[in-house]
């Protein structure tokens, strides 16, 4: 079965088609590449400011009111989210109106007005103090760890930027970002929906087919896993609990090893995951945890969050280090790996019904260069056996790979604790 279309017009912008008949929608997503690791520290940020300003009007809809109403008339309403690779812009449109929906992103891609900075920086600078405490220092244990992870890196920046780097920047310094990143061949537009392959190509052809080309600089390699840890640090905050990150270096995301990553997570992650069993359901420690995966062209991270109170920091603690050391030496059960195999089938068909899904990764998988098709990404892990899952835990949990932040009102013996935990754990 074809999963998807790909076009590439003659300026170098590709196309992604999804056709799926059975819907009464369309979604277009426009994939641009470019986001937190492409900036430089005195300009952190500027990829999510300029995702902001492209909404403050064009030169067709000289208002953000008159862009947002223009869509909101097909159906859609427009949004925006940027990573530390890519920045996208996505809406639902009308099936009868995907030529409209197509001129729409283009002047919002490419004639932007670039309006109301000041505005837009004092909102923006709200945003930034969500992960700020009430003495300005960072809170968030993803900003934390990344800062752990890739240091003097442009990842270990956050993605919003810094009140600092955010104050400074101004219309020229958007402008030039805009004219360096926002190109036809580092832009991938996915229309998934009620569309054909035909009908989908000529609406993006008349909108974008005169944009001209050019080369985009090369981001930045990651630098060498560290093999320093565990890394600790610690973050006051006015809350009830504390917040506990581990981090753990992990390959990036065409490493071999992918797959097993994903089931990793799965097997931590879920209502009737280890995580949620053990410290939830059996002991009571926290109400919610959960492993994520980040996984970036040459490097990626795997953490492990949860909140708990002060009080039951070294306990909850200890159990994570045990349940890391278990998944490390002792494959899953049969039955356990063949039900997150299957939770992880049936989410990806489950995927099917919705159009937005499907223009997110296949448009973002043709950008990053990693357009794996569904029946593909469940064949590898299909393939996969509970040794093999062990082994790379066993790579991936190790003591030296470990950032660990820690969020919260901690007393000193909490901390001291805690640290010799760890400590003892990388012996």
């Amino acid at each position: 079965m074809i999963e998807y279309h790909k076009d590439t017009l003659a300026n170098g912008l590709r196309l992604v088609t999804v056709e799926m008949p059975h819907l009464h929608s369309v979604e277009m997503v426009c994939h641009v590449g470019v986001g937190g690791r492409h900036e430089r520290p005195a300009q952190a940020g500027i990829s999510h400011f300029l995702e902001h300003m492209l909404f403050r009007g064009t030169c067709d809809y000289p208002t953000g009111l008159a862009l947002e109403s223009a869509f909101e008339s097909l159906g859609g309403t427009v949004n925006a989210a940027t990573d530390g690779e890519t920045t996208c812009y996505h809406s639902r449109l009308h099936p009868d109106h995907i030529a409209e929906g197509a001129v729409l992103f283009a002047s919002l891609l490419r004639r932007t007005l670039l309006n109301d900075i000041d505005i837009e920086r004092r909102i923006i600078i709200e945003e930034a103090l969500e992960d700020l405490n009430e003495s300005g220092e960072e809170i968030n244990p993803d900003n934390l760890t990344s800062r752990l992870i890739w240091p003097d890196h442009p990842l270990s920046l956050p993605i919003v930027g810094t009140r600092e780097s955010i104050a400074n920047l101004n219309r020229e310094d958007l402008r030039r970002h805009l004219e360096t990143w926002y190109t036809p061949g580092n832009t991938v537009i996915a229309v998934a929906g009620q569309v054909s392959r035909a009908r989908a190509l000529a609406a993006v052809e008349a909108a974008f087919g005169d944009w001209q080309d050019h080369p985009v600089p090369v981001a930045l390699a990651a630098p060498p896993p560290r093999n320093d840890g565990p890394r600790t640090i610690w973050t006051r905050d006015a809350a009830s609990q504390i917040h506990v990150q581990l981090a753990f270096c992990a390959p990036g995301r065409k490493d071999p090893r992918t797959p097993a990553l994903r089931l990793l997570r799965r097997i931590l992650s879920g209502s009737s995951s280890r995580l949620m069993v053990r410290l939830r359901e059996q002991l009571g420690l926290t109400y919610h945890a959960e492993a994520n995966l980040g996984l970036y062209d040459d490097c990626g991270v795997f953490s492990i969050d949860l909140a708990v109170a002060p009080s039951s920091l070294t306990q909850a603690l200890r159990e994570l280090l045990q349940m890391l050391d278990n998944l490390c030496s002792h494959p899953a059960s049969d039955d356990e790996l063949q039900r997150v195999i299957r939770s992880f089938i049936f989410e990806q068909e489950f995927s099917l019904d919705q159009a937005d899904n499907r223009a997110g990764r296949f448009g973002w998988g043709e950008l990053v260069g990693y357009p794996l098709t569904l029946a593909e990404e469940c064949r590898q892990v299909q393939a996969l056996s509970a040794a093999q899952v062990r082994d790379v835990a066993a790579e991936l949990f190790l003591p030296q790979a470990l950032a660990a932040a820690f969020v919260g009102p901690f007393k000193i013996r909490q901390r001291d604790a805690a640290e010799k935990l760890l400590t003892a754990w990388a012996q």
